[in-house]
């Protein structure tokens, strides 16, 4: 099998990855890291105001296209794919971006439904996890402009995407000055799209929560104190309930000095931790709830590194 890549093209980053796909002796697709980037580019920048992509924030995901693009080259991939999720999905310019992307790679990219970027997160997320994680999983993939929750234990059995992301939410309500008041505008939203996407998703059956994409990542490091950003320290750390919304807490209440001085948070991600942060920490607590109430047991929160890249990946090995 020759190697493959896969382009996540969201709101806030776009990342790459490389792989060399193998197969077990279960007949599942092992995927071995050749390269992986990942550029906060934040091209849903405007888009939840204007419903257009803002001029730099295109230039600054082509550019990086373009990049990535060499690196393909370079690594003599056979199969590539480049999905693009939330922003543009909402953008009416997306096809400006659509052409940028082919004269960049040759190929078309793929603007996905919540549906199917919900489906791809979930193969992801669960293609690394333990043994010891118990089933049914929920995968929350949390984004910039939307966040996906799919239910399943080898496959996705229900999913629905909610119109809340760290960027989109950030941006909404940068007009408010009073505090109070944004921070109550923003749970408002929060709470009311959980409402919704519980009439489609049962949260109550979940076994482990799976947390995916920067906003948990860099909440999960947080919450470990890590003295830098450490993949492997994170992928596959299960945190209880009470420390991840500490860490959630924490997070949402520090200024902007304080985010930037943690040796862990990426400079691109500090002025929208604070709402992402507030997103998980009631995604957690809403589930959790749910759970207790039907007498279950939720053996944690569990982080992955894996998520919807590492599905393009597998989708396109297969």
């Amino acid at each position: 099998m020759t190697n493959v890549a896969a382009i996540d093209c969201g709101t806030n980053s776009i990342r790459l990855l490389i792989a060399a796909p193998t197969i077990r002796p279960d007949g599942t697709i092992q995927l071995t890291d050749i390269v992986r980037e990942n550029k906060v580019v934040r091209l849903g920048y405007g888009v939840d105001r204007t419903g257009e992509f803002d001029p730099d924030a295109l230039a600054r995901t082509l550019a990086a296209t373009r990049e990535y693009a060499d690196l393909i080259s370079a690594n003599g991939c056979s199969r590539i794919r480049f999905v693009a999720t939330s922003a543009t999905r909402d953008a009416r310019n997306r096809d400006v971006f659509i052409e940028g992307v082919q004269n960049a790679l040759g190929i078309e990219p793929e603007v996905i439904s919540g549906s199917e970027e919900a489906q791809l997160s979930f193969a992801g997320a669960i293609s690394a996890v333990s043994a010891t994680a118990s089933s049914p999983y929920l995968v929350a993939d949390l984004g910039g402009g939307s966040t996906e929750l799919v239910a399943g234990s080898t496959v996705p059995l229900s999913s629905y995407s909610m119109d809340i992301g760290s960027v989109r939410l950030t941006e909404r309500y940068l007009d408010i000055t009073d505090a109070e008041k944004r921070a109550e505008a923003i749970t408002t939203d929060i709470d009311s799209a959980l409402d919704v996407a519980e009439q489609q998703v049962d949260l109550s059956t979940t076994g482990t929560l799976i947390g995916v994409a920067g906003t948990i990542t860099t909440v999960t490091a947080h919450a470990l104190r890590l003295p830098r950003y450490d993949p492997a320290a994170i992928n596959g750390r299960m945190l209880t309930v009470a420390q991840t919304i500490s860490a959630c807490q924490d997070l949402a209440t520090m200024d902007r000095s304080e985010l930037s001085e943690l040796p862990y948070m990426h400079p691109g991600r500090v002025d929208i931790i604070g709402v992402g942060a507030t997103i998980w920490e009631h995604t957690v607590r809403r589930t959790a709830q749910r759970v207790e109430d039907a007498n279950g047991s939720l053996s944690g929160v569990l982080t992955s590194e894996h998520d919807i890249l590492d599905g393009i990946a597998l989708s396109i090995a297969q």
